[in-house]
């Protein structure tokens, strides 16, 4: 049976008038406003909404203006759909699309994305700081001594600069595969080699935590073989100061059921750091053949989707959530990584369709997160102005007369002070 009281708390609130008095046997509605737990999506909408552009896919780079109203309507619908489901959500920092020209990242336009989610009561993650896909050719240009340099030169930018707006990173991405990565070459494969896997990331960590002492640092990875299990191991040895454990999930040749979920976790919990499954993709298509070894090789077709497919979608996606929130408490982050149809190797990945209309996954996403793991109740003070709360970890709203406050459920409230 499954038990999500680990991702409840209890609490007694009392409600302080403008006077200093306690609001005495009033009846008072509580409703949650937004979960502890992180419920997240891609956020790349956020960058057209933002900026009025579009926003290449495959490495984030920001192209040509939006122009019609049109557009500007739809992409007004299609974020406000995203902003009713998720509060967390991944901004692109690919190097290559964020500082094609040298000196000149686009650090405004992530701003303005950024600034908005945030108002919105979005807990942002920048994506990825180091990376050895998708980065910038220009670092091409220069000595390995210098390409660190500039590594962690770029890295004390980026947290710094976002500082207090986004303080939650993908510090590194896939280290399993970056020194023996063979499809073109590059700059960061070349660090890699020469210094290492641990030694990379120990010095990429390092510079993250000098910006932001207090931020959220993530080592992330599709390769969910003993590899990465050695690899954390060695790096939190040498003393890298990874403070959250990223899986990817990827599951576009074939649906991790529970028992595939479970084995990943059991693997990773025992180093009793937090766990993000950063990237989730189940696809309502066809599965990618399995001969195709890079995912990037693989494309849909227009018409891949079908209802029953985009059933079973649901079905699935329902499962894992359900599993990972209620069954696994050092899971603290699942994040859909496409929320539309079509944004990554043109598959039918999304929450919703390209024409904007909601799919069967964001119907019951939304029923689970808006419903079912939603708290609201309906309480009376007693004569001291105390009400005992007892929901989801998260942030809430106490509603009465024409009175609107706010509080934090969380572990360690036991007693609460609410005043006007």
């Amino acid at each position: 049976m499954a038990d999500s009281s680990h991702r409840k708390a209890k609490a007694k609130i009392q409600i302080i008038a403008k006077d200093g008095k306690p609001v005495a046997n009033t009846n008072v509605t509580v409703n949650q406003i937004n979960h502890k737990f992180l419920f997240g999506c891609g956020a790349f909408e956020a960058l057209p909404y933002t900026n009025g552009v579009t926003v290449h896919n495959g490495n984030g780079s920001l192209t040509k203006k939006l122009g019609k109203e049109t557009d500007r309507a739809v992409m007004e619908d299609r974020m406000n759909k995203w902003l009713d489901l998720f509060n967390y959500g991944t901004l692109p920092f690919y190097w290559g699309g964020f500082e094609p020209e040298e000196g000149k990242p686009n650090t405004e336009q992530l701003m303005n994305a950024a600034k908005f989610l945030k108002n919105k009561g979005v807990e942002v993650k920048g994506h990825p700081l180091c990376w050895h896909t998708g980065c910038v050719p220009w670092l091409m240009n220069y000595d390995n001594a210098t390409i660190l340099k500039k590594q962690l030169e770029r890295i004390h930018r980026e947290v710094g600069n976002f500082k207090g707006i986004i303080d939650m990173w993908d510090v590194i991405n896939e280290v399993v595969i970056m020194p023996i990565y063979d499809k073109y070459d590059n700059a960061i494969t070349r660090i890699c080699k020469e210094h290492g896997r641990v030694g990379l990331v120990r010095k990429v960590f390092q510079a993250a935590y000098e910006t932001n002492p207090s931020g959220t640092f993530l080592i992330n990875d599709f390769n969910m073989s003993s590899n990465y299990e050695i690899l954390i191991d060695g790096c939190l040895n040498s003393g890298a100061k990874i403070n959250t454990i990223g899986l990817q999930s990827h599951q576009h040749q074939g649906v991790w059921g529970k028992e595939k979920q479970d084995e990943v976790l059991s693997r990773f919990e025992h180093f009793g750091l937090p766990i993000h499954f950063t990237e989730n993709t189940i696809v309502a298509g066809p599965l990618v053949a399995p001969e195709i070894t890079d995912l990037q090789d693989a494309h849909y077709d227009d018409d891949a989707a079908t209802p029953e497919l985009e059933e079973m979608q649901a079905d699935a996606l329902e499962q894992m959530y359900r599993n990972l929130f209620e069954n696994h408490p050092l899971v603290t982050a699942i994040t859909n990584w496409d929320y539309g149809d079509g944004a990554w190797l043109n598959a039918p990945s999304g929450v919703i369709r390209k024409d904007g209309s909601l799919k069967p996954s964001y119907k019951r996403l939304h029923k689970l997160i808006k419903e079912e793991w939603h708290t609201k109740l309906e309480l009376k003070t007693d004569a001291d102005g105390f009400i005992d709360v007892e929901g989801f970890k998260g942030k809430y709203e106490v509603l009465y007369a024409d009175k609107k406050l706010s509080f934090d459920l969380t572990d360690g409230a036991k007693t609460l002070k609410v005043s006007e």
